[in-house]
């Protein structure tokens, strides 16, 4: 019963990611912006979306049965635009990521969750690997979301519950019973 309520928690928490990231993205005004640096030793958003894409595909495809470090994998490459790709790309990458992900985690029985993976030949009970991707994911995500409200500025549209609407926010799930 436990493993059941973990892997649907699972799969709403990479879901929720990916929508925390698409509603970023959404706010960033130009595809410029999607591919500016803050400065030279950081990542722009359409490399942090590169690189999770990079990553999810290699760690899920054939999740039980291969390395979780492919062999086609170019990770330092994932740092690197040169190209700088637009929104409908980005946007992409970041589709193909999670359906890889979500679609790998769907296919697990409880039972997996007791197996062995491996990543860069490393052993790893599957809950491990799982719980170590999805902090990697959010780590992510919250850097992506970071840089669009930088870059959209004062048209950022906030995401959670605005600075100093907690008190309001409290009040609406009291009266009404909704939650965000």
């Amino acid at each position: 019963m436990a493993n059941d309520a973990y892997l649907t928690d699972i799969i709403r928490t990479y879901k929720n990611y990916q929508a925390l990231g698409e509603k970023a993205i959404a706010q960033v005004p130009d595809d410029a912006a999607l591919n500016a640096q803050l400065d030279p030793d950081s990542n722009s958003i359409a490399v942090i979306v590169k690189h999770v894409y990079g990553n999810l595909r290699s760690r899920f495809t054939d999740f039980l049965t291969s390395d979780g470090e492919k062999p086609d994998r170019d990770r330092d490459r994932e740092f690197e635009a040169p190209d700088a790709p637009g929104r409908a790309q980005i946007l992409q990458w970041w589709s193909d990521a999670f359906a890889v992900v979500i679609g790998a985690i769907e296919a697990l029985t409880p039972a997996d969750l007791d197996r062995t993976v491996y990543i860069r030949g490393e052993a790893y009970a599957v809950v491990e690997a799982i719980n170590r991707s999805v902090t990697h994911t959010a780590y992510h995500t919250g850097q992506l979301v970071y840089l669009a409200r930088h870059l959209a500025s004062g048209r950022w549209t906030s995401l959670s519950i605005p600075k100093g609407q907690s008190a309001g926010f409290a009040g609406d799930v009291k009266t009404k019973g909704i939650a965000r």
